[in-house]
């Protein structure tokens, strides 16, 4: 598909798109393209410029995308370090004594294995699992 700008002989513009433009000459040659505002069939095609993205464009946004959201994860990991306790790999059990036993925590954070998690949500413990970069990658 093709979209061209149509200038009318009174002087009024329009677009419309067609398969190609040999489909647009043909159409205008049998006066099937009318303009919109006088139904006039002398209708002529204007200079349009193509939106096309290049790739490298393509790859600075995705990059730039990338560097935003690895930025956010590093600025929640550290607030969450600072602002919750590490129990590591305890954390399905940690998880179950705060919610069964009614303890105050100032909240948790640590690993557990995809099974622990899903046991943990049929449970009912609220919980939430968060992509973590290594250190080591920043």
């Amino acid at each position: 598909m093709i979209k061209y700008n149509l200038t009318c002989k009174c002087g009024e513009t329009f677009e419309s798109w067609f398969i190609s433009s040999v489909e647009f000459d043909s159409l205008r040659k049998k006066k099937f393209i009318k303009c919109i505002y006088c139904e006039s069939s002398l209708i002529k095609k204007s200079v349009m410029s193509p939106n096309l993205s290049s790739k490298s464009n393509k790859i600075s946004k995705k990059t730039k995308l990338e560097k935003n959201i690895k930025k956010q994860l590093s600025d929640f990991r550290k607030y969450i370090e600072k602002n919750c306790i590490d129990v590591g790999d305890n954390f399905s059990r940690e998880a179950r004594s705060i919610h069964y036993d009614d303890k105050d925590s100032k909240g948790i954070y640590g690993k557990a294995t995809p099974e622990e998690t899903s046991e943990l949500i049929e449970e009912g413990i609220e919980i939430v699992t968060i992509p973590w970069e290594d250190k080591s990658e920043n």
